[in-house]
């Protein structure tokens, strides 16, 4: 049975809307204000939501926002006595599926509920398979330690929204797969993911990289560049180390986050911009401030969200599961049968330090694929190549 839940001051309207509804076998929650309201939806889960705009304490289009903040899958429709055209074009904009002005008419209210409950199904639907994509694809995050758990988690509960992350962890520990699975669940999928490693471009060049250039604008730009920033525009950008970015291109980055809108390098042209950031660093970005070598408002503007990827050496349980993925990667890569690894090399493997974390992992996998003889690596085998 669909949920639905009612949010207006006006006792008549939730009574009169309540009959409707009961008589049309939707379940039916009330709140008599937004903050009510608020609370309601973050304690249970509706399929739609009719909030009035004009209420005290809090208004509609403020309990919209929260929500939407929430990562809900409930499609609000913002109902209202003094309703106008940019009223209802703000309302969806920030995320409402419909607008009805009051008294609401009953066979439109009826088919706009129907047509809600048709989105709601699909965006689940979508979601689902998401989800089945990440756990299928190069962007799996394999293992079951609770260090593991917990980074799942949060990139479920952020993933939907449009806030920012940062994602913090040593070199080789997966942050690039946090931040393909939080695109991947989030509602710009189908735009691009664009990925910029700010240590591995020049520190004279990272603002051309980011915001683009005009032609002329320096000696060898002999024609306009588009930069990353508008690349992305509709998907989410992912400046990765950000930590080793120059405090001149950080300036712009802040002003690009502040106002959502860039200006290429040579030009004067304002150009707006609809873009996520992700960020992540292997830096510990707090001390990186204190030696003035990175904005702290900047930092607060990144880290709206802090996801810390654990190293291996915080997850070794997760080591077997890991070893048993790439070795069927690898056989399928080399179009060999898959090896096995010992009991005994297992534990090896567990006791090593992996100062080089997955990435580590992987290599050392291979190797021992490769220089191995027959189809069990032993500890002997880990002993001599590892």
């Amino acid at each position: 049975m669909p949920k639905v839940l009612i949010i207006d001051d006006e006792k008549s309207i939730r009574y009169s809307l309540r009959e409707i509804l009961e008589y049309e076998k939707y379940e039916v929650d009330e709140a008599k204000d937004g903050e009510e309201g608020l609370e309601k939806l973050k304690a249970n889960d509706y399929d739609i939501c009719l909030c009035d705009i004009k209420m005290p304490k809090m208004d509609g289009i403020e309990v919209l926002e929260k929500a939407m903040e929430l990562g809900k899958n409930t499609q609000f429709i913002m109902i209202s006595a003094h309703g106008s055209i940019e009223t209802a074009v703000e309302a969806t904009k920030k995320g409402a599926y419909d607008f009805i002005s009051k008294p609401p008419d009953l066979n439109r209210l009826l088919v706009t509920l129907r047509n809600a409950l048709d989105k709601s199904s699909l965006v689940e639907e979508t979601r689902t398979l998401r989800k089945k994509i990440i756990n299928n694809k190069g962007s799996r995050m394999i293992g079951e330690s609770e260090a593991l758990r917990h980074v799942k988690e949060m990139i479920a509960k952020v993933a939907p929204t449009d806030a920012r992350v940062l994602i913090t962890g040593s070199n080789g520990s997966g942050k690039e797969l946090v931040a393909k699975a939080i695109h991947a669940l989030s509602n710009r999928a189908e735009g691009p993911l664009i990925e910029v490693n700010c240590a591995a471009i020049p520190s004279e060049l990272i603002e051309s990289e980011l915001f683009g250039h005009e032609k002329g604008s320096f000696t060898s730009a002999v024609k306009q560049r588009i930069g990353k920033f508008e690349l992305a525009n509709g998907g989410t950008l992912f400046l990765d180390e950000i930590g080793d970015m120059s405090l001149s291109a950080q300036a712009k980055v802040l002003r690009a986050l502040q106002e959502n809108k860039i200006t290429r390098v040579g030009g004067d042209k304002e150009i707006k911009i609809n873009v996520r950031v992700l960020a992540a660093t292997n830096k510990d970005l707090k001390e990186e401030i204190r030696q003035g070598r990175f904005r702290e408002d900047l930092y607060h503007r990144l880290s709206v969200i802090v996801i810390h990827v654990p190293s291996l050496k915080e997850r070794k349980e997760d080591i077997p599961l890991l070893a048993d993925y790439f070795l069927q990667e690898i056989a399928e890569d080399y179009g060999a049968a898959k090896k096995h690894i010992s009991e005994d090399a297992m534990k090896a493997l567990q006791e090593y330090e992996w100062t080089g974390n997955i990435r580590e992992l992987r290599n050392v996998i291979e190797r021992l694929v490769i220089m191995s003889s027959g189809l069990e690596i032993t500890v002997e085998d880990v002993q001599k190549y590892v």
